[in-house]
This record gives structure tokens, C-alpha cells and sequence, in this order.
């Protein structure tokens, strides 16, 4: 029997990675009872980060300034994403701010995308927001529209995730290099909790569920995302994002009781769509004889 193709196995992986991440992402929501959002999104990038550096070694990679600079700013802009991800769904349905989010991916998408396609792929991901935004959701709410805000700030992270992550990935150790982003993105986003970071500790049942978070969330999901950035390329990846928003509104529909309206689905729908539409390769082009 032929081994699987690593472009076939990685759906099954991305499949893996959205469905713990995003079940994380629902731990966390009841842990916002107990901690700021913030809170919560940064132990869970340092405990990440302590696990990652017993694996990796980092120090025994032989990495150049110049590797480690742009880990660190990878860091820094994953820690960002999560963050403000938190914040949104801190104030959002877990599936509504994942689909807000995911304007991301669908920019990064349109951009590596050649043609006409690539450019309806724009307005139909733009129907699908107004779509989930501006009939499924009460903007006129303060928490709303703030937490709209925080899933954009998020989008706009993640799409520089793809961009820089890709680059890493293809061209040295992916995990080595998010083990050093961990460690930077604790350090950097340090002071926003310095005053509350021991709340954690609260309780042993509250510290266990953050490290739950952490490895459902950015240990075991992130690890996979460097290994298929390394086997496929970044239009590939951004359609593979499009089960995204379809895992985080079934995860939301389970496990928090959130239930979407049925407008907000079509926009999922419409989202989906148009990140498939973007990463769809190019025709290849006709050869004029002369």
C-alpha cells in the first residue's frame, strides 16, 4: 500500500489542530469567570513556551541573530493573536469572532491570488461579514462593537502569522523557532498582567484548566500548524483555514450552548467560500506560438 502524501494527510492534521484549538478557546471562555481574557492568553503562551524549550533546546540549535530575531517578532505577533482573539470572544459568540477573524486569512488569500477570482473572492468574503456583523449581531452594543473590534485587530495578526510563520517554517526548524516566539511573547506582553497573573493559582481545578488551554490551544494546534506550513504552501493553507469558522461554531454550539442565527451561518458560509475561491492555483497560462 502507497504511504499518504503529506498533502494528503495535512486536512487531517489541520482538522485536529482547529478542533483542539478551538476546544481550548471554549475552556477559556469559562475561565474569564476567574481571570481577564489577557490573563488567560498569556499563561497560556508561557506554559507553552516552558514546554517547548524543555523540547526544543533552542540554545543547542545553532541559530543565527538573524533566525532568532525573526522568531522573536513572530512571537510577538502570535501572542498579539491570541490576545486580542481572547478579548473578542471574551465579548462575541466563539463562532461569530472566529468568523470576523478570519478576514485574515481571507486578505492573505486575495493577495496570493492572481486574477478575477481572486478579487470576487474579496466581495463575497465581505457579503459574509456584513452578513454575520451587521444582521447577526447588536453593533449598537458597546461590548459588541468592541468585541468586533478586538476579532479584526485578531484578523489582522493572523494573517501576518501566515505570511511570517510560512517563511520560517520553509526554511528551518518550525518548532524550534516557536518555541523562542513563545518564550518572546511572554516576556513582551508581561506587563499587561503583571498585576493579576497569580490568580491563576487561585485554585488547583483553575490552574489545571489553564494548562489545559495551553496544550489544546497553542502547544499541540500550533506545533501542527509549523509542520504543515512545511509541507504545503501558503495558498494551500489559507484554504485549508476555511474549516475553521465551521469547527469553532460546532465547538461553540456544544460546548457553551452558543447557538448562531441562521444569517450568521450563511456569512460563515460565504467566508468559507471565498477563502476556497482565493486558493484556488492560478490556470496555468496558454503559450502563444508566433
Amino acid at each position: 500500500m502507497r504511504r499518504p502524501s503529506k498533502r494528503a494527510v495535512a486536512p487531517a492534521l489541520f482538522i485536529a489542530s482547529g478542533t483542539t484549538q478551538y476546544v481550548g478557546a471554549a475552556l477559556a471562555v469559562v475561565l474569564f469567570a476567574s481571570l481577564a481574557p489577557t490573563t488567560v492568553a498569556w499563561w497560556r503562551v508561557t506554559i507553552s513556551a516552558l514546554v517547548l524549550l524543555a523540547w526544543r533546546r533552542p540554545w543547542r540549535q545553532g541559530l543565527t541573530a538573524r533566525e532568532v530575531g525573526t522568531s522573536a517578532l513572530f512571537g510577538v505577533i502570535m501572542s498579539g493573536m491570541n490576545i486580542t482573539f481572547y478579548e473578542s470572544i471574551a465579548r462575541l459568540d466563539l463562532g461569530v469572532a472566529v468568523s470576523l477573524e478570519f478576514m485574515g486569512p481571507v486578505a492573505v488569500a486575495v493577495a496570493l491570488g492572481r486574477g478575477w477570482v481572486s478579487k470576487l473572492a474579496g466581495v463575497v468574503a465581505l457579503a459574509g461579514v456584513v452578513l454575520i456583523s451587521g444582521f447577526g449581531l447588536d453593533v449598537s452594543s458597546p461590548t459588541v462593537a468592541a468585541g468586533i473590534f478586538w476579532a479584526f485587530l485578531a484578523g489582522s495578526l493572523w494573517a501576518a502569522y501566515i505570511v511570517l510563520g510560512r517563511r520560517i517554517a520553509s526554511s528551518r526548524s518550525g518548532l524550534t523557532s516557536l518555541s523562542i516566539a513563545s518564550v518572546t511573547g511572554s516576556v513582551v506582553y508581561f506587563p499587561l498582567v503583571a498585576r493579576d497573573f497569580l490568580g491563576a493559582f487561585q485554585s488547583s481545578e483553575l490552574f489545571w484548566t489553564v494548562l489545559g488551554v495551553a496544550f489544546l490551544s497553542t502547544v499541540i494546534p500550533y506545533s501542527i500548524d509549523q509542520i504543515n506550513m512545511s509541507w504545503i504552501d501558503a495558498p494551500t493553507f489559507a484554504l485549508l483555514n476555511a474549516l475553521l469558522p465551521a469547527t469553532s461554531l460546532l465547538v461553540g454550539a456544544v460546548g457553551l450552548r452558543q447557538l448562531p442565527e441562521p444569517v450568521s451561518i450563511v456569512g460563515l458560509v460565504l467566508v468559507s467560500v471565498a477563502v476556497w475561491m482565493a486558493s484556488r492555483p492560478a490556470p496555468p497560462r496558454k503559450l502563444i506560438r508566433e
